[in-house]
């Protein structure tokens, strides 16, 4: 069974109603002061830390005085305007005394659906996080319309977790994991310690019903079980309302813990092995080298280019002689690449107009 404290890479999914009072409408300050804590010691021992955190709605409507009820889209987009300048703020307040810097990331469902977008969110939380930074992600509300919403936090965290690498996900929530019945509804509902696999047993479980000021169910938290751990994600649903809920966690609470299906590098590569090449880059022996070396394409190494594709697409990897070494997600398209080929990547601005990144295609978006 996977253990926080085993933890390099940590997804946290906090949901409105451990934010939020859902009596008054205000921010449970004390709470959200143990969680900061938490995740200092967390990060203290090394682990990077993402926390995926709802309530910008929750906090708005209070403000805004709208009713407890459901609200149209448009009175759901002002109050998220209205509220994630708030729930922004209060992360940024808590985790300063740790000295810990909070950098806000919206996203919608659009983001993980377009590789370009993918690639520019993966990247963006990867450089946040090299340079100590603590990513807080929700789902952006003040634009987000049926279409392009992922509807709640639960799979949102699971896919946060999946474009980031992590090794770990928490679903903090207000069941302390899954249970063969509804325990709210049967006393004899038995809690489930470990799921080595999700069957149609497992999933036939989980009930529809959410707490009064969040979205998902049982059923969400499953489907974002199965995405995570397909990726090589462990997760884990526990009782997040205590204070310090990852202590809690970290010490032996009650939890259902999730097991990977595989190792979160070896899930990004069979993705990218299994899709469609549009396009090839051919490289020089000094790049086929470095290559086999793990290091990333520049592109430097580049000789040739063939086809046409856009940023974020696949292409294939050939050496001279026209043989297949690889391929990967490009970060340039095709027009571009055959601009800079060849070139140093300090001379990228003055070619092409804009500061791009160093790598044509990075190393963890390749497979050899």
């Amino acid at each position: 069974m996977a253990a926080l404290s085993d933890a390099k890479r940590l997804v946290v999914k906090i949901g409105s109603a451990l934010l939020v009072d859902r009596e008054t409408g205000a921010l449970r300050s004390d709470w959200l002061t143990s969680l900061a804590a938490d995740v200092a010691r967390i990060r203290a021992r090394g682990t990077d830390v993402i926390l995926v955190s709802s309530g910008s709605i929750a906090l708005g409507r209070g403000v805004l005085g709208l009713p407890m009820t459901a609200l149209t889209l448009e009175q759901s987009q002002a109050a998220a305007a209205v509220g994630q300048i708030r729930l922004a703020r209060a992360y940024e307040e808590v985790l300063a005394p740790h000295g810990i810097i909070a950098g806000q990331v919206l996203v919608t469902l659009e983001d993980s659906q377009d590789r370009r977008r993918y690639l520019n969110s993966r990247a963006t939380m990867e450089t946040l996080l090299g340079l100590g930074v603590t990513p807080i992600v929700n789902e952006n509300d003040t634009i987000a319309t049926d279409e392009i919403r992922y509807g709640d936090n639960d799979r949102l965290a699971a896919q946060v977790a999946v474009t980031v690498g992590a090794d770990q996900l928490i679903l903090l929530s207000d069941v302390d994991g899954l249970y063969t019945a509804n325990p709210y509804m049967q006393n004899d509902a038995q809690h489930i310690e470990l799921v080595d696999r999700i069957t149609p047993e497992i999933e036939a479980m989980a009930g529809d019903a959410g707490s009064g000021l969040s979205k998902g169910g049982m059923i969400t938290k499953i489907m974002a079980a199965r995405v995570a751990t397909d990726a090589g994600c462990a997760m884990a649903i526990t009782l997040g309302s205590t204070e310090h809920p990852l202590t809690a966690l970290k010490n032996g609470a009650r939890a259902t813990w999730f097991a990977a299906q595989t190792d979160p590098q070896a899930a990004r590569k069979r993705w990218i092995a299994a899709m469609k090449p549009r396009g090839a880059v051919i490289i020089d022996a000094g790049a086929g080298a470095a290559l086999a070396h793990g290091k990333s394409l520049l592109p430097a190494g580049v000789t040739a280019v063939e086809g046409h594709f856009g940023r974020g697409e696949l292409v294939t990897i050939k050496d001279a002689t026209g043989a297949q070494l690889g391929q990967g997600l490009v970060r340039y398209t095709g027009a571009e690449t055959r601009q800079i080929m060849g070139r140093r990547s300090a001379d990228i601005m003055a070619i092409l107009g804009y500061d791009g990144r160093a790598a044509l295609i990075h190393r963890d978006d390749m497979v050899l």
